[in-house]
């Protein structure tokens, strides 16, 4: 890993051992893009990449050369409206009105390391050595803005984090009106782009279309990340698979308004950026103040999609992640949601508490409907105070009940939401997101707390600190169930009303740090009416969240397929929930529930009371199991080896990093008949292993299972016999492999 400057071609090579990223300055004194992708040798010189010719039509920098453009060269931070018509990193609008700028190069440094972002999550190093970072400073000399532009490259794998940052060094205010984390420009549009985007209860489905001239983009305006459009896109060249070809990875590690983007004009080239959605974003840069853009980070693989993946999963597990719960395997746990709803009463929780220990849970999490008067969607978010009707001894008193069982206990939040039933309104009714004289809408039958000012915020930690800190508290499960409208401050004054989307996510990233400072072996868990708010900036404080509010087998099969493209599996809360499926009505089997709930954090969402014993007996089975194999499961490598976008079945797998085990997982949507032999080439084995398969008894060494395949042909190849085991809709298998 290093990075090298050039001083006579005013040269910069970021490389490691797998990537090469490559940029310069430009005669005019803008930054220019050289070089991304495989690593390649150093060279004093890289100049003969920047290529210009005469166009007609274009605008020029230089009076009498009608060859230097900007349109037509690839830039790194490309300005608005200085010859270059795409779509800029930056706008500023200024006193004059004026939207001009032009950031010229003024000096750079170069550090072992890599900064921590003021305010933000990002990625971290816990050893200098881990990264390099290169700053650039460049300057409007009309403005006085100076903006620093932030490279890390890290060892080892292809990952270079961006950002940057606005300093106000002149004598007049101006306004940030976009301010992109990453703009990149490459030479071609060969590529297939991905996106992950879906809606309430069917998250990050992998939607695919070729890059074509014009504007293609994703992104959210509500406030979060979103259910529609994770922060997350995928470039991969149209002969790409999931074990070779070329890929670049795109994530933004920000939980507010956002935007991906790729842009491909018409000579083909492409740029790519990510940032805060500049729709609704004004951002008041006053004389002395900074300006700091989150952080985005981008991954380039030669090893296809799962080599991409896999780099975003060690990267976000170990140098995201943060604190005591980053190398732990998660606690088993059970919620009592879909159990109970809003109708319980203490003894009835910890009746389902007790037949939960008895199957071997670890935690059980008290969800929604258990403080102020809340008995439904109506009243008391808002008034963190438990309900002495339901629970006649506090949180304290049930927490305790469930210690004494020798389980852990975790609780429901829901702090940047209040209802207008509720102590809380009452008392600060200006304290929610509104406009004056105009209506607000609700969500949930619930309100949007102001989270931009501090004296919001200061309140609900007060309220969430006495109830931890008086209680026996291990898991915390952070909801969120609508998203912003009516996005106006009235702390906050006219000129200033475009920061309140960002200052809002910054209230509660304030929170959240508060929060796992004074309590760090909480295990935090991000929610937002599933998976509306799931992306890496939550992941820096919570290192896991709920993916979706589908619990339903089927359906979360291609969730977490999707999911697992970028995020970790230690980061999918996933459980096994009652049939019919409270979303779907669907029916799916107890083992077929467990198989796809193995895939992330497990846990159940039911009262095990109303199991049979038959049941009951596979429940425990089912737990033993996952003690057993968590660790692999959460962090061993993953490979997706079927997708379910593609056909009927589905085949995932997870190996140890000595690769003496490994767990495939296979599941059929519906039934066949008569169908042919199947089988499936695994991933990441030795080839000079003998793996033993516990599920049917064979021995075959990792060279056979990985270039002939696993055999996965059941009863539905051929006509079925009396003896033969049932085969239904919905069904799944695990195969356990072990090196002898």
């Amino acid at each position: 890993m290093s990075i090298i400057f050039h001083e006579g071609s005013k040269t910069f090579h970021l490389f490691n051992e797998e990537i090469s990223y490559i940029i310069c300055v430009l005669s005019n004194g803008h930054i220019g893009n050289l070089y991304f992708g495989k690593k390649i040798h150093d060279r004093e010189d890289f100049s003969y990449l920047i290529e210009s010719k005469q166009r007609p039509m274009t605008a020029c920098v230089y009076e009498g050369n009608r060859k230097y453009s900007l349109e037509h060269l690839k830039l790194e931070y490309p300005v608005y409206g200085t010859s270059d018509y795409r779509n800029p990193a930056v706008e500023i609008l200024q006193e004059n009105g004026s939207r001009i700028s032009e950031f010229k190069y003024i000096s750079h440094e170069i550090t072992d390391g890599k900064p921590e972002l003021a305010g933000l999550p990002a990625t971290y190093v816990e050893e200098p050595e881990e990264a390099q970072t290169l700053c650039l400073r460049l300057k409007d000399e009309v403005t006085g803005i100076v903006l620093e532009l932030l490279y890390s490259i890290f060892s080892g794998k292809g990952i270079l984090a961006r950002s940057a940052r606005f300093i106000n060094e002149g004598i007049a205010p101006v306004h940030l009106l976009n301010a992109m984390s990453l703009s990149l420009d490459l030479p071609d549009s060969d590529y297939v782009w991905m996106q992950f985007s879906g809606v309430w209860a069917r998250e990050r489905h992998i939607i695919e279309r070729k890059l074509e001239q014009g504007i293609q983009a994703v992104g959210s305006i509500r406030g979060n990340s979103s259910h529609e459009h994770n922060p997350f896109i995928v470039l991969r060249r149209p002969s790409t698979t999931e074990t070779s070809g070329e890929v670049m990875g795109f994530s933004l590690i920000y939980s507010g308004n956002h935007r991906m983007q790729a842009e491909v004009d018409t000579h083909n080239t492409t740029r790519v950026t990510t940032g805060i959605n500049p729709q609704n974003f004004d951002w008041k840069l006053d004389c002395g103040e900074s300006f700091q853009t989150p952080e985005a980070v981008v991954v380039f693989s030669n090893q296809g999609l799962n080599g991409m993946s896999q780099t975003f999963h060690k990267l976000y597990q170990k140098r995201l992640v943060r604190g005591y719960w980053r190398d732990r395997p998660r606690p088993v746990l059970n919620n009592n949601w879909e159990a109970t709803y809003f109708d319980f009463t203490e003894d009835r929780l910890v009746e389902i508490a007790a037949k939960a220990k008895e199957c071997g849970v670890e935690l059980f999490v008290l969800d929604d409907g258990w403080f102020g008067k809340r008995s439904n969607d109506y009243t008391g978010l808002g008034d963190w105070v438990a309900n002495k009707e339901r629970l006649p001894f506090g949180i304290k008193g049930l927490a305790d009940r469930i210690e004494e069982m020798g389980m852990k206990f975790g609780l429901w939040f829901e702090p940047e939401m209040v209802n207008k039933d509720s102590d809380l309104y009452r008392a600060h009714p200006d304290w929610i997101l509104h406009a004056p004289q105009r209506a607000s809408c609700h969500g949930r039958n619930q309100y949007v707390l102001d989270f931009s000012r501090k004296e919001v915020v200061d309140c609900i930690y007060d309220m969430m600190y006495k109830i931890l800190s008086e209680s026996k508290i291990s898991y915390i499960k952070w909801d969120m169930n609508r998203s912003i409208t009516e996005c106006y401050s009235v702390a906050l004054p006219a000129d200033r009303q475009g920061e309140v989307f960002h200052r809002y996510i910054l209230g509660v990233y304030n929170l959240y740090d508060r929060l796992t400072t004074a309590f760090p072996q909480i295990l935090f868990e991000s929610c937002a009416s599933g998976g509306g708010r799931f992306d890496p900036g939550m992941l820096y404080y919570a290192p896991q969240g709920w993916i979706s509010d589908d619990t339903d087998a089927a359906e979360r099969v291609r969730i977490q397929y999707g999911t697992s493209m970028c995020y970790p599996i230690s980061s999918m809360g996933s459980h096994v929930s009652v049939v019919p499926n409270h979303q779907l009505n669907r029916i799916t089997s107890l083992h077929t529930r467990a198989n796809v709930a193995y895939f992330g954090t497990f846990g159940y969402e039911l009262d095990l009371n109303k199991l049979t014993d038959e049941e009951i007996a596979e429940v425990k089975a089912q737990i033993v199991f996952m003690k057993e194999y968590r660790e692999l499961i959460q962090f061993g490598n993953f490979y997706r080896l079927k997708s379910p976008f593609d056909g009927n079945e589905t085949v995932w797998m997870t190996v140890s990093e000595d690769k003496r085990k490994a767990l495939v997982f296979w599941y059929r949507e519906r039934n066949v008949v008569n169908a042919e032999f199947t089988r499936v080439r695994l991933q990441g084995l030795d080839p000079d292993l003998i793996y033993k398969n516990e599920y049917n008894g064979t021995e075959n060494y990792g060279d056979e299972l990985m270039n002939l395949g696993l055999l996965t042909t059941d009863v539905t190849a051929g006509e079925p016999t009396n003896e033969d085991l049932p085969c239904t809709d919905y069904e799944s298998r695990i195969y356990v492999l072990t090196a002898e």
